[in-house]
């Protein structure tokens, strides 16, 4: 049986002001197409400014986002191929 293994790389990009941060997530595959999604972060007027956290934040939603564009891609290959509707499970 052969193994292979295969790496992907995540970019991730924060912009940010005082009160919001604005993530970019993007995986390039294999097969040269670009995954792309974006998440965002409010602080409060009253908490204390913790930029780490907005990234966090921010960086988490649109982790969370990407999977999910991920799932939709996956599934649209296996209609193509399958030529039947495949039903992805959300977690």
């Amino acid at each position: 049986m052969m193994h292979t293994t295969v790496g992907w790389h995540v970019e991730m990009e924060f912009t940010e002001d005082d009160q919001r941060t604005r993530a970019a997530a993007m995986v390039r595959l294999p097969d040269g197409s670009e995954v792309r999604a974006h998440g965002h972060a409010s602080r409060h007027r009253t908490d204390a400014n913790q930029p780490r956290v907005g990234e966090e934040i921010a960086g988490a939603r649109a982790l969370n986002e990407l999977a999910m564009r991920l799932l939709t891609k996956a599934h649209e290959e296996i209609d193509q191929a399958s030529g039947r509707t495949s039903h992805p499970i959300h977690v």
